[in-house]
């Protein structure tokens, strides 16, 4: 067989007709697993909780910050924690107190 035959033959063939893709349904199609629908009920499940519990709490946001009730509704810890640096510096004014290296 010549090149010239095996070309004509090879473009005398007719062409394997080639079905198209029906409806965008490739060769994956229908093959997730439920696994995949039970994670995205469980993730809007969880987002409904979040959404509730955040609305309950911006519910208990006062509209206006009243510093006046702020600090006395302050737990004893926090006002204690506010005091002491404040007065350190009286009493490195008074007396200097011995550092590591000096003699009492």
């Amino acid at each position: 067989m010549s090149a010239t035959e095996a070309v004509s033959y090879v473009l005398a063939q007719t062409p394997v007709p080639v079905t198209p893709d029906p409806g965008g349904q490739g060769e994956d199609f229908g093959k997730s697993s439920p696994v995949g629908l039970v994670l995205l009920v469980v993730f809007a499940i969880a987002v409904v909780f979040l959404i509730r519990s955040m609305t309950k709490h911006l519910k208990k946001v006062p509209v206006v910050f009243d510093e006046q009730k702020a600090a006395a509704a302050a737990p004893a810890r926090a006002k204690r924690a506010e005091a002491e640096p404040a007065e350190e510096p009286e009493a490195e004014q008074g007396e200097a107190k011995p550092g590591k290296g000096e003699a009492s």
